[in-house]
C-alpha cells in the first residue's frame, strides 16, 4: 500500500527523510515540450529553504534541486521527471534523546503504534522538511502552467500569526516579499516580529493562517460530487505538515450568514458573468467559476520546543521531554510557498482533467 502520491492526470511522489542522504519528486504526467531547467524551480525553492532570517530554522541547507530524468535540451519529454535534494546539515545527534520517548504534538507515537518501527532523527518522514520536494514538484507545475494557461496567477500570502489578524485594508502585494513573514500587511509585520521575538526566546511557538489566491483561472474546472475542486485543493493543503484545518472563500464563517448574505449575486458583463462578491471563494458545486479562488488553512504551534513537556517511553513509563535541535518557531512562514506549490499541481491537474474530458472549446455560452 502506497500513500505517498497525489494527482490523477498530474502525478507526484514524494520522497526521503529528513535525516537521510537526499529527498525528491517524481513528477509524472507533465505535458511535453514545457521549457524547464532546475534555475526555473530554485526560485521557488529558495523561498521556503531554511535559516534565512531569525524567524525560522537555523539549519542550513541550500535546497539546490537535481533534474534527473524526463527534461531534453531544455524541454520536457512527457516521461516521468525525477527531482533530487541533498541533504548536507543534518544533526542526527540532537535527537538521541527521544529515540526512546514520543514527542507531545509530533508524530512519533502514531507511527510507532502503527509500523512498530520509526526514523527518530527529525522524524523522518513526517519532518516538514519533505515539503522541499513539494515546492519542487509545485515549481514543474507553474512552468507548465505558464505555458497552457498563462494567466492564471498563484500568490499565497500569511493572514494570521497567533492572535495577531492581518489586515486587509492594509493589503499591498507588492509588500509580501518584502518581510520574512510574506504578508500583504507591513503593519502586521512589523507586530509579528516583535511577538516572536518573545516566544522564541521563551521557548515557545505559534500557529498561524495562510491564504493562497488564484486568479486568472478558467470557469469549468472541477467535476461534480467526487471529483470537486475544492476537495483536492482541501486535502492537497490538509496534507502539508502540521495543518488543522482548511477552508474555502468564507469557509467556518458561513456558518454565521444568511443565505441572502452568503449567495453571491450575478449579473451580465461585457465578456460574460459577473459576481457581486465571492463568499464561495470562486467554486460552486466543485467547480470553478471564473473568479479568484480563495483557499485558506490554518497551521498549528511548532511542537518541537523547548519548554518541557510530559510524555511517556516505548516502555510507556511516564517521563519528560525538551526537543533540541533547531525549529522553526512559527511554521507557518515556511508553509507560504508550500501552500503555494499544491495549489499549483492541483490547478494543473484539473486543467488537464477538464481538457481530457470537454477538450478546450467553448461550453455553456451565456449570453
Amino acid at each position: 500500500m502506497s500513500m505517498n502520491t497525489y494527482g490523477h492526470l498530474f502525478r507526484v511522489t514524494t520522497w526521503g527523510e529528513s535525516h537521510g542522504p537526499a529527498l525528491g519528486a517524481t513528477v509524472d504526467g507533465c505535458p511535453p515540450g514545457i521549457p524547464l531547467c532546475e534555475e526555473d524551480l530554485q526560485h521557488w525553492l529558495d523561498k521556503r529553504k531554511p535559516g534565512q532570517n531569525r524567524f525560522t530554522t537555523q539549519r542550513r541547507e541550500p535546497d539546490a534541486v537535481e533534474i534527473l530524468s524526463g527534461v531534453y535540451e531544455g524541454q520536457t519529454t512527457g516521461t516521468p521527471i525525477q527531482l533530487m535534494i541533498r541533504n548536507t546539515d543534518q544533526r542526527s545527534k540532537d535527537y538521541g534523546d527521544i529515540a526512546e520517548k514520543f514527542r507531545p504534538g509530533h508524530a512519533d507515537i502514531t507511527y510507532w503504534q502503527k509500523y512498530g518501527i520509526r526514523d527518530p532523527r527529525g522524524g523522518g518522514r513526517s519532518s516538514a522538511r519533505e515539503t522541499a520536494a513539494r515546492v519542487a514538484a509545485g515549481g514543474v507545475a507553474r512552468r507548465a502552467l505558464a505555458v497552457l494557461a498563462p494567466e492564471i496567477d498563484i500568490v499565497g500570502y500569511m493572514v494570521q500569526m497567533g492572535p495577531h489578524r492581518a489586515d486587509p485594508a492594509n493589503f499591498d502585494l507588492e509588500q509580501i516579499p518584502q518581510n520574512p513573514f510574506w504578508t500583504p500587511d507591513p503593519e502586521a509585520a512589523e507586530v509579528w516580529g516583535a511577538y516572536l521575538d518573545a516566544l522564541r526566546k521563551s521557548g515557545d511557538s505559534v500557529g498561524a493562517a495562510i491564504e493562497v489566491r488564484i486568479s486568472g483561472a478558467p470557469a469549468g474546472l472541477g467535476a461534480p460530487i467526487y471529483g470537486k475542486l475544492d476537495t483536492d485543493l482541501a486535502a492537497a493543503m490538509m496534507s502539508i505538515n502540521a495543518v488543522k484545518g482548511v477552508e474555502i472563500g468564507e469557509g467556518m464563517a458561513s456558518a454565521g450568514l444568511t443565505g441572502t448574505e452568503n449567495a453571491d449575486e450575478i449579473e451580465m458583463g461585457e465578456s460574460g458573468p459577473v459576481y457581486n462578491s465571492n463568499h464561495a471563494g470562486g467554486i460552486l458545486g466543485g467547480i470553478s467559476t471564473g473568479q479568484d479562488i480563495i483557499v485558506r488553512f490554518a497551521v498549528k504551534p511548532t511542537s518541537s520546543i523547548l519548554t518541557p513537556r510530559k510524555t511517556i517511553t516505548r516502555d510507556g513509563q511516564p517521563t519528560e521531554i525538551v526537543t533540541k535541535g533547531r525549529h522553526d518557531p512559527c511554521v507557518g512562514i515556511r508553509a507560504v510557498p508550500v501552500g503555494e506549490a499544491m495549489a499549483a499541481a492541483v490547478i494543473l491537474d484539473h486543467l488537464l482533467l477538464h481538457r481530457g474530458q470537454v477538450g478546450d472549446g467553448p461550453r455553456g455560452a451565456i449570453g
